[in-house]
């Protein structure tokens, strides 16, 4: 038998930050072959929802509980956002300065980074990869306020909701997360390549399928 131990020296991990934000544009057959860098992103906030248990009763007992389906949402914070994200916020944009609101809203992909921590190398201990499939930008508010001796940048939010996409062998996903301290570094940098594009080739999102076959 192994007595459990807590905190020891390099096993107090933490999660941090967001960067390399990236919109991926899906083309006419719906894959996301283009990527385009996303500027000013601030936060990004996870809403799993679903997953609840329905109870079910017989016999006088609690005959057991059914679970619904899960669902997975975020919000979006920036203080911009990419020309090409307009579209995917109801906007198009007929001559050069002009745009027109309340128009039909498109699916995108996303992913983004965040930090990962220890007691030992701080910040710079790894990092995970978080890819988005099916999503959906909703409305949201725009404050614009005037400027006073305590100027602040006006921040972007969006709701995203999902459409999840097949997974050979697994229920449909809409979230993919890849930890660089769990896998090899080598399948890591094919898939930076691919996420992040290189001097021959443009960025794109992968499928999930695609995804796992580079971690076999």
């Amino acid at each position: 038998m192994v007595q459990l131990v807590w905190d020891e020296v390099g096993d107090r991990t933490y999660e941090t930050g967001v960067d390399h934000g990236v919109l991926y544009i899906p083309n006419t057959e719906g894959v996301y072959a283009s990527g385009v860098a996303w500027n000013g992103l601030t936060a990004v906030t996870e809403s799993p929802s679903g997953a609840e248990a329905n109870a079910k009763y017989a016999d006088n007992i609690k005959y057991l509980n059914l679970i619904s389906a899960e669902d997975f949402g975020a919000t979006l914070e920036a203080y911009t956002f990419p020309d090409e994200f307009a579209q995917f916020d109801g906007l198009v944009v007929p001559t050069p300065g002009v745009t027109i609101g309340q128009q039909p809203r498109k699916i995108f992909g996303l992913s983004y980074r965040t930090r990962l921590g220890n007691d030992v190398e701080g910040d710079e201990y790894g990092y995970k990869l978080h890819l988005l499939y099916g999503c959906n930008a909703a409305p949201s508010e725009r404050a614009y306020n005037s400027i006073n001796d305590s100027p602040e940048a006006i921040t972007f939010s969006w709701t995203i909701s999902t459409t999840p996409v097949p997974v050979t062998g697994h229920k449909p996903t809409a979230l993919i997360t890849i930890d660089s301290t769990a896998v090899d570094t080598d399948a890591l940098a094919d898939l930076e390549a691919l996420l992040y594009g290189t001097a021959l080739v443009a960025a794109k999102l992968p499928t999930p399928d695609e995804v796992i076959a580079l971690f076999p």
